[in-house]
């Protein structure tokens, strides 16, 4: 009896596998991790065949560890980075290694966009302004300066696309990652004729698209061998990492509100119709669900910063970690406990790889403002978590606008420190919902889409018995001042720095 779903979770770092029952408990997990190239300042790429051995390699070590039968795996879904950029031939061999969601290379392809469509045209169509983030400027780019391959390009796929053809050789994509992608329309699940006339981009490039829940098909025989799967093993679409981690987090329902703290971070709603902000600082994909839709705003580096901070200011932090035999992340949230919230009025701008939502700058520099003689190292540590959360409340007052937020899920890496949770607590005066499952909550939400999509479960909504929550954090009514004071300043300080930004 198949009684067992496998989700793969491609992210910036690596691809983890999953494997969950259909009670939703989680059996087991492999990572395999690949590498991030970065060629020149702002540009950010992957190898596709880095992820087909991720795929490959964790599969076999997930049924090894589990101690599993090929024949109990009922389906395979995807959840994976959004908003890339690879070219494939018609045997779907990557042209090129894949332009990944961070880079940001093609900043003069964005502005022919918006000169020949105008930002508020595309933000009506696709829920999205224009940036280049997204995959259209990337792919206006390539045929800008790689003329070959664009002339040799079949399609424009994604992370998990690309997989999705090994497996079954299909070329197809869903609609939250078409949705990311500067093309789709949103409200018609289709893609924009104008927008890819008047960019001059055949409609033929893309894939079709698909709901989230809908079967590619089964497993092809050599990709079975590969994975060591049985044949035709269903393989359900699945979604980008944005829209299945809205699912894995429980929000499924209109007005739930989550934040993810990874690598990047974002704070996403559920809602029956897109949000079109005013000032175009958030954007929409569209949820698992076809029914409804994830406003969300994204800025690129939360967990990165955290990261940058780790490696170039924590080597004794790192030293005695190893020494205690405990994560380095401990040892930093010991230190930053030192300093009082506000971190003694020093602000950390997170803008180490320019910004997305709500900045929408690719320019924009990190920057440590307000450092004194008095300034401790704990401060400093203390304002790289602030200045995520500080940034993170931009997005959120967009949507406070909308349907005022009483509680935010929490779910990532990020959510693991309690100290980083009670900061994010005390700057968005929100509680904090914090689930059973955190860094597995996006394979979960795959895992659930794949179980919709072969009919073992009836809706969404099942995830409400999978991933409960487990515990809550209040925030300090005796710290709003203090960081609402401080918020205004965190966003003077970063429109004082724009004309720098540019000269840097």
């Amino acid at each position: 009896m198949s009684s067992y779903i496998l989700a793969h979770d491609l992210g910036t770092t690596g691809n983890k596998a999953t494997l969950y029952d259909l009670s939703g408990n989680l059996c087991a997990s492999a990572l395999y991790e690949y590498n991030t190239f970065f060629p020149k300042h702002n540009w950010v790429e992957q190898d596709p065949e880095d992820w087909w051995k991720g795929v490959c390699i964790s599969t076999r070590e997930l049924l090894d560890k589990a101690a599993i039968n090929k024949k109990e795996i009922a389906c395979i879904s995807f959840s994976a980075q959004m908003m890339g950029c690879l070219p494939v031939d018609k045997s779907g061999a990557a042209l090129r290694k894949s332009i990944i969601w961070a880079d940001q290379r093609a900043t003069k392809e964005a502005k022919f966009m918006e000169d020949t469509l105008s930002m508020e045209r595309v933000y009506k169509i696709t829920g999205h302004r224009i940036s280049p983030s997204y995959s259209a400027a990337k792919l206006l780019w390539v045929k800008e300066n790689e003329a070959s391959i664009y002339k040799n390009t079949y399609k424009i796929l994604h992370a998990k696309d690309y997989i999705i053809h090994k497996l079954t050789g299909k070329f197809l994509t869903d609609y939250s990652d078409a949705s990311g992608m500067n093309l789709f329309d949103i409200r018609g699940k289709v893609w924009s004729k104008d927008i890819l006339f008047q960019l001059g981009i055949e409609e033929g490039l893309m894939p079709e698209a698909h709901p989230s829940t809908d079967i590619a098909g089964g497993l092809l025989k050599q990709a079975s061998l590969a994975l060591g799967l049985l044949e035709g093993t269903p393989v359900v679409i699945g979604g980008g990492d944005g829209s299945c981690a809205a699912v894995g987090a429980g929000v499924v329902e209109e007005g739930r509100t989550y934040n993810v703290i990874g690598s990047s971070s974002w704070i996403a709603i559920a809602s029956k119709e897109p949000i079109y902000d005013k000032d175009m600082r958030t954007f929409n994909w569209v949820h698992l669900d076809p029914e409804l839709y994830s406003p969300c705003g994204t800025m690129q580096t939360a967990g990165y910063s955290l990261n940058w901070l780790k490696n170039t200011l924590c080597e004794l932090e790192t030293i005695q970690g190893k020494e205690r035999g405990i994560n380095t992340y401990k040892i930093i949230d010991e230190e930053i406990i030192k300093s009082p919230p506000g971190a003694n009025n020093l602000l950390f701008l997170p803008y180490l790889i320019g910004e997305r939502s709500p900045r929408w700058n690719p320019d924009a520099k990190g920057a440590l403002v307000g450092l004194k003689m008095t300034s401790t190292k704990s401060d400093m540590y203390r304002s790289v978590l602030e200045g995520v959360g500080y940034n993170l409340k931009v997005i959120m007052d967009v949507f406070n606008e909308e349907m005022p937020l009483k509680e935010v899920i929490v779910i990532g890496g990020g959510a693991k420190s309690k100290v980083w949770l009670q900061i994010l607590a005390d700057i968005w005066q929100k509680n904090i919902l914090v689930p059973k499952f955190l860094e597995e909550a996006t394979s979960m939400g795959a895992a659930i889409c794949g179980g919709v999509g072969i009919k073992a479960f009836p809706d969404f909504k099942v995830i409400n018995k999978f991933n409960k929550i487990d515990y809550e954090i209040f925030p300090r009514l005796e710290y709003k001042e203090r960081y609402d004071k401080l918020f205004k300043l965190f966003n003077d300080t970063y429109e004082a720095l724009i004309p720098i930004y540019r000269k840097l």
